[in-house]
């Protein structure tokens, strides 16, 4: 097996452990509120195994973010349909809208069926994910800077 490979796979391990770790800890042993989405696990992905891709980009990662939760909040408020055409329109919206503003990040694409299904209201957007996305990067540029002295971002 080639060692760059395992080198990066092992340090991708370890980062994304605790990078989710961090935003676990800070959901469920604080009362400062939600820091953790599924689609985090995701980012790691990008962050960590890939930090060289324009969709790990901070940027991306931020703005990814918020783009497709707040469609998923718009949908799930104001559009009012059901359900099964909800969901598809919100994600193709979210995809579409991330692509025209230069700010695709492919794990967000799954936010707006995490808003939709789990309800959420606008305050979604500050926590966690304006707050988790912080979190993300910050470690992310620690970590892949400075740690595995990588060029991020």
């Amino acid at each position: 097996m080639n060692k760059d490979r395992i080198i990066k796979s092992l340090l991708a391990l370890i980062f994304s452990t605790i990078t989710i770790g961090i935003l676990t800890l800070l959901t469920y042993k604080t009362n400062f509120g939600l820091f953790l989405i599924a689609s985090f696990g995701s980012s790691m992905v990008l962050l960590y195994g890939y930090p060289e891709s324009p969709f790990a980009k901070p940027k991306n990662i931020l703005f990814g973010h918020l783009v497709t939760s707040a469609i998923g909040i718009l949908f799930y408020n104001y559009i009012p349909l059901p359900i099964y055409i909800m969901i598809p329109l919100a994600v193709g919206f979210g995809v579409g809208l991330m692509i025209f503003l230069d700010v695709t990040h492919p794990p967000a694409g799954g936010n707006p069926i995490i808003v939709i299904l789990g309800s959420v209201s606008f305050e979604y957007l500050l926590s966690p994910i304006l707050t988790g996305c912080l979190i993300i990067i910050v470690f992310g540029i620690l970590l892949n800077k400075f740690v595995a002295q990588k060029k991020y971002p």
